[in-house]
């Protein structure tokens, strides 16, 4: 029997927290200065108009307006509009 009982669990046998990434305001929403748009990554989506890229590759809004997502050349940017 391969079964393992009444013993601790193995050192390897975790696993980590997820980072809850992804896009946390869509198109069209409004935001307001400072409102996380979408956490990432690396740049997967790209900062256009309006946004600002943190060091952990959150995308940040710069001023008040509605979201907009584009693409350029076939990249993802999304904008403060």
């Amino acid at each position: 029997m391969a079964h393992t009982k009444a013993q601790k669990t193995v050192r390897g046998n975790r696993d980590s927290q997820s980072k809850r990434l992804g896009v946390k305001v869509y198109g069209s929403e409004k935001v307001k200065p400072g409102n996380i748009i979408i956490r990432q990554k690396g740049t997967k989506i790209n900062p256009g108009p309006g946004t600002m890229l943190s060091r952990d590759f959150t995308i940040l809004a710069l001023k008040q307006g509605t979201v907009k997502f584009y693409k350029r050349r076939g990249e993802l940017f999304v904008s403060v509009v």
